[in-house]
């Protein structure tokens, strides 16, 4: 929502309109899953919200001044439009990301353009958009994208392998050597590892599982399956949207939009970066595997059920840590941060589901979250705690050195 209009004689001009930061959001949203594909089922897509929403920051903020610029000291001219600044600069990342979507891409681009008045504020606003995404194309290069990793660890009992029905490989390994955009390295947080096969606790995660996750035949109340399903679907897209609804009913300016865009995206991009350092470092199998060969594991608290199936189809890559986890306490302990209260105010939601869900507070999110993925029968309750766990710490540390009020 624009802010005041200047007085007459006044050298500071209009507030801007936080809603083009939210409008290319949208259209970062759609350019990915259509890249991506609907069904990809990986983490992948954070990242690139992770890239568009740290140009777009640095492009606002250089301009209005409200927030330390991330990973650049340049200072944009005061005059300049911070929204044609800002939908240049979500363009510019997102054409040299996906060029097969220019042409969609332009065309949004010119129409965004057209809302702003020509003239020289619009001209360095585009022009201190365009230094803005190339700073963050320049800083993201050679960061280890699609780099070939292998995950040579051979089936034995605990050790991850394809699961059915597809039996795809573990996608995009390459996640986990990935440079993250605030932590010092991938396995900088990264927590001790799953229960061993013989212990007591990793009994209690089987049995759970087996019971609460199984396709059928479970006592799951419908409220548990529907959350099991409600978080089945693309988190990206929910939290996405549920950010541009905040950011919206709460009225915050442009500066403070993108500060909480680039925020939450930007330690998600390191959560999913954790997430697939401790997937390639553990190689954990997953439930569905472990039901199935229980008579491998020799632990006498577990027993095997060959015909044993999810509630989901398990995706291609280990169980222990849950990305979905580690994201949303990434997102929820950097909101926390950023808003100064656990009380979030968050409406999400699924098209899993085609419903909506308001969380009042980051621990009812978390705990959601957790009981959904072993629900789902495609997570142990420890993977999720521990990504939790692993997310919150990236929160906390991300929000510590980026992304600070400059008074």
């Amino acid at each position: 929502m624009a802010g005041p209009t200047a007085t007459a004689g006044s050298h500071s001009k209009p507030s801007a309109d936080p809603a083009a930061i939210r409008e290319w959001n949208a259209i970062a949203t759609d350019t990915i899953s259509t890249n991506l594909g609907a069904t990809h089922p990986s983490g992948q897509a954070v990242i690139w919200h992770g890239f568009v929403s740290a140009a777009v920051y640095n492009a606002v903020v250089g301009i209005e001044g409200d927030y330390a610029p991330y990973k650049w000291q340049v200072r944009g001219p005061s005059t300049a439009s911070p929204e044609a600044a800002a939908v240049t600069a979500a363009h510019h990342v997102l054409v040299t990301c996906f060029p097969a979507s220019q042409g969609p891409l332009d065309a949004a681009y010119a129409d965004s353009l057209a809302k702003i008045p020509d003239g020289t504020a619009k001209r360095q606003g585009v022009a201190f958009g365009e230094r803005a995404a190339d700073h963050i194309i320049d800083l993201r290069e050679g960061d280890g994208r699609f780099e070939p990793v292998e995950f040579t660890v051979p089936p034995a009992p605990g050790v991850w392998r394809p699961t059915p029905p597809a039996y795809r490989p573990f996608l995009d390994t390459w996640l986990g050597r990935m440079r993250p955009m605030a932590l010092t390295s991938p396995s900088q947080f990264r927590p001790g590892g799953p229960p061993a096969l013989s212990s007591a606790r990793y009994a209690e995660d089987v049995n759970e599982v087996k019971t609460m996750g199984a396709r059928t035949g479970s006592p799951r109340t419908a409220h548990q399956t529907e959350t099991a399903l409600f978080f089945g679907g693309n988190l990206v897209v929910q939290f996405q949207t549920a950010f541009r609804d905040y950011t919206a009913r709460h009225r915050l300016g442009i500066a403070e939009t993108a500060r909480l865009f680039a925020a939450a995206n930007t330690s998600a991009t390191d959560a999913v970066v954790a997430t697939w350092d401790a997937k390639l470092h553990y190689g954990f199998w997953r439930p569905i595997t472990a039901i199935q060969l229980a008579d491998t594991d020799d632990n006498p608290a577990t027993e095997a059920d060959p015909q044993w199936q999810p509630l989901l189809v398990t995706p291609p890559h280990p169980d222990y840590v849950s990305g979905h986890a580690a994201v949303a306490g990434a997102v929820t302990r950097t909101l926390t941060g950023i808003l100064g209260t656990p009380h979030l105010d968050l409406n999400i939601s699924s098209e899993a589901t085609d419903t909506t869900r308001h969380y009042d507070h980051a621990d009812q999110l978390n705990e959601d979250m957790i009981n959904a993925r072993v629900w789902a029968g495609i997570h142990f309750r420890t993977a999720d705690i521990a990504g939790r766990e692993t997310g919150s710490r990236i929160g906390v540390w991300t929000l510590n050195h980026h992304f600070q009020p400059l008074r």
